[in-house]
């Protein structure tokens, strides 16, 4: 594989990761029901269908007369081939095809359908032009070149590969080959062992890597999606070793992988579970407080947990800090596209009749939402090209997902049909109502400009429902690079601006714009309310909670 190549699926990898709001769905009959929709509109508005296929017409005589100005976009990195804009076929075969898609999507545009409709029908329409587009065919001149270059080689790996995916990945062209990876050996590797483990979740303590750490401990709680070392890639890019050169004593939560014994776990569940990691983390440290992280709906708990806290009076938390989370789920974005009544319903059905929902199932459901960058890109570089699925440490974590309990999978989508953290006492949890407006400590707000799981806007808005002092930082990045974004990267930056007013826009109109990376700024908010130096504890754990496995625990290994 050619080091662009690779390089090009590790940036897209990068940006399109699973960590969504784990609610929503598309079913494959609500799709043929916006096709059908598409169709009949067709039948209903004769003559505007006849316009634009006219149109068309007229456009694809431009193409064969090598008169046509359609390009791709700078940005498509399928065409990128020289041979596509110099070859006057392959021009001819991109123009004709880039005619096409751009006159259905305009018949959809300016048909009499409703805006949701219409919404729909272009997502469909999108599914169908991504997937017929040259570059996916054997014409695609990388795999004309690979195939003579190899003779013949590349196509029978690219079947064998194809084979192989069609009996153990549900047919779904693999994004990463799993056997390159081991927790605990080449990722999750950071030195700590299980001071804690109750049935839904291990608590790890790291080992501090300074002579002197401060005070107040920071537990970091990941999304119940994903497993907790996304926060552990690598040396390299671990938040976890760079907390730890900075002297924070610092905890994690590895949630267990629940199965349908587990389907009554609800989010009072999970916040009961994280109550008596608390305790053991101030009890280890011997803080009467801690700073918390909560990572995508790892940050909807942690919000949950606070405005729980707030309404018994107890000041558990002196600091918050929320990564890439949405709490008002009033989403714009294609996350909601086909979130209406009935689908909610039925995804909640499903749900509980397996007990659980699979992160897998999640993960295909997301791949269509995103098709070239999660499915066809990985089909041309594993059957067409024939080569090995990337080796990449995130693709690696992204694939080992875990499941949801179908009781805390119903509570999710009722909190997305609802949106009751915008309202005081709306959501009651562990038997209290919850109000966010309550909870007033300080708290650190981090969104990805380009993130299209979370988007900013919408973390701008989750951060204004809070009583306490905001910091809110916008970084130039997608949803799992503003997660991972260690200092040195040349190409980080990210914004800040301490007035938050109502409107997203008008804070980022007047934010500062600033170099590398976020998490420099991130330590010295943090370091400000961890409190003094002491030294360092000799060995992880206390006399009640000695230090056990270790890490990465054993609730990680399980699939």
């Amino acid at each position: 594989m050619s080091d662009k190549n690779n390089d090009d699926l590790k940036r897209q990898a990068s940006e399109n990761t699973l960590g969504l709001n784990p609610v929503i769905g598309i079913r494959g009959k609500d799709l043929l029901s916006s096709a059908r929709l598409l169709l009949t509109q067709a039948i209903r508005q004769p003559l505007h269908s006849a316009k634009h296929v006219a149109h068309f017409g007229l456009e694809l005589k431009n193409v064969l007369l090598g008169q046509s100005q359609l390009r791709p976009d700078d940005s498509d990195r399928r065409f990128a081939d020289p041979a596509w804009s110099q070859n006057p076929l392959y021009r001819r075969y991109l123009q004709g095809y880039l005619a096409w898609r751009r006159e259905l999507h305009d018949w959809v545009e300016h048909s009499s359908l409703s805006e949701q409709d219409a919404s729909r029908g272009h997502f469909v329409v999108h599914l169908l032009t991504e997937a017929l587009a040259p570059s996916n065919g054997m014409a695609n001149p990388a795999a004309l070149k690979r195939f003579f270059e190899t003779g013949g080689k590349s196509l029978l790996d690219g079947l064998s590969h194809l084979a192989k995916d069609l009996v153990h990945n549900g047919g779904m062209p693999s994004q990463v080959d799993m056997k390159a990876f081991e927790v605990g050996k080449n990722v999750a590797t950071t030195e700590g062992a299980v001071v804690f483990r109750n049935d839904v979740l291990e608590l790890i303590q790291y080992r501090p890597m300074t002579e002197q750490v401060q005070e107040r401990p920071l537990l970091v709680v990941p999304p119940q999606i994903n497993k907790y070392y996304v926060f552990d890639l690598s040396p390299e890019k671990s938040l976890a070793r760079f907390l730890l050169r900075n002297g924070l004593q610092t905890f994690v939560v590895s949630w267990r992988n629940p199965t349908k014994a587990q389907r009554e776990w609800g989010l009072s569940t999970y916040i009961e579970a994280l109550k008596e990691a608390i305790e053991v983390v101030t009890a280890i440290t011997g803080s009467k407080d801690l700073n918390i992280l909560g990572a995508c709906s790892g940050g909807l708990t942690t919000a949950s947990l606070l405005g729980h806290y707030a309404a018994l009076g107890e000041q558990k938390v002196h600091a918050l800090t929320l990564l890439v989370s949405v709490l008002d789920t009033q989403l714009d974005s294609q996350v909601a596209l086909f979130a209406d009544e009935k689908t909610l319903e039925a995804a909640k059905r499903r749900s509980y009749q397996a007990g659980v929902l699979e992160g897998s199932d999640m993960a295909k459901v997301f791949a269509w939402m995103r098709p070239n960058d999660l499915i066809w890109n990985y089909w041309v570089n594993n059957y067409l090209l024939g080569n090995e699925p990337p080796v990449f440490d995130i693709l690696y974590w992204n694939n080992d997902t875990t499941r949801l309990p179908a009781a805390l999978h119903g509570e999710f989508i009722e909190m997305f049909q609802n949106n009751p953290l915008t309202r005081a006492g709306a959501l009651e949890v562990c038997g209290t109502p919850i109000d966010l407006k309550q909870v007033s400590c300080d708290f650190f707000v981090v969104a990805g400009s380009n993130d299209h799981i979370t988007p900013w806007t919408s973390c701008y808005k989750s951060a204004l429902l809070f009583g306490g002092k905001c910091e809110f930082v916008l970084s130039n990045s997608g949803h799992i690079q503003s997660i991972l974004n260690p200092p040195g990267n040349p190409k980080a930056r990210y914004m800040t601006n301490p007035d938050m007013p109502s409107d997203p826009k008008a804070w980022q109109e007047e934010a500062t714009k600033h170099t590398d990376s976020w998490w420099l700024h991130w330590q010295k908010w943090l370091n400000e309310r961890s409190g003094k130096l002491k030294k360092a504890p000799a060995a992880l754990g206390n006399k009640r909670h000695p230090a056990g496995e270790a890490a990465p625990g054993t609730y990680v290994h399980e699939r």
